[in-house]
């Protein structure tokens, strides 16, 4: 995948990058023209996916690792998440992900940035979590509160400590990701309305990519919907 001339290209790091948003967010952050770091456990995976790709193979909860990525970019995303099954992870826990991922995985990735001056952050986090809870279904309510209850819980912790680290921070809330390949422009509040509620990964992918560089939404919690 090659990338367009973009004179306002950034450094990118994406943390979580081979997760399916994260895959994504690289994408598109590629095809926009952005030099794009890719840190994940296995990011070297990626690497014959996308012409001029960086991949760094690390752990979001080891805090060297995340210091030694985050170190010469201007502004990361972070797509950290469990992709295990939800009843598996309620029941015996997850098997291959730490359960606070998120949170802590944010945590370092906010004080490696801290260190090295860098101010902007996007996090892809979940519609119905802190200030748009209250414009949940009373279907999703019960999903968030049984089959997701202890992933809903660190995505919380997640977003507080975004909210208090200080940055020039971005909280991408999606209704629920599906697989496929594409979709219409999607709809994007800053209230917590939604329309559809399902959304192609590849569209929160390009949204992430866009509120980069958009300097209307620091501070800000965007609902992502189709």
């Amino acid at each position: 995948m090659t990338s367009t001339n973009n004179p306002s290209s950034r450094k990118v790091l994406v943390v979580g990058a081979t997760g399916g948003s994260g895959r994504a967010a690289v994408a598109a952050l590629i095809t926009a023209g952005h030099h794009v770091t890719a840190f994940s456990r296995h990011a070297d995976r990626l690497a014959a996916e996308f012409d001029g790709l960086v991949t760094v193979n690390g752990d979001a909860l080891k805090r060297n690792d995340v210091d030694q990525a985050v170190a010469g970019h201007d502004a990361v995303v972070v797509t950290l998440g469990i992709t295990e099954h939800p009843i598996r992870v309620q029941t015996l826990g997850p098997k291959r992900t730490p359960l606070d991922i998120r949170s802590a995985g944010t945590r370092n990735v906010i004080d490696a940035m801290d260190a090295h001056g860098l101010d902007r952050l996007v996090v892809q986090s979940s519609h119905g979590i802190g200030p748009t809870r209250q414009h949940l279904g009373f279907t999703d309510r019960l999903f968030f509160a049984t089959l997701v209850k202890k992933q809903m819980a660190d995505t919380e912790l997640q977003e507080r400590i975004v909210r208090s680290s200080g940055l020039d921070w971005t909280l991408v809330q999606p209704v629920h990701l599906n697989d496929e390949p594409d979709g219409p422009e999607p709809f994007w509040s800053t209230t917590g309305e939604t329309r559809k509620m399902k959304i192609s990964r590849t569209v929160v992918g390009r949204t992430l990519s866009r509120v980069v560089t958009d300097p209307t939404l620091g501070h800000t919690t965007l609902s992502v919907s189709g």
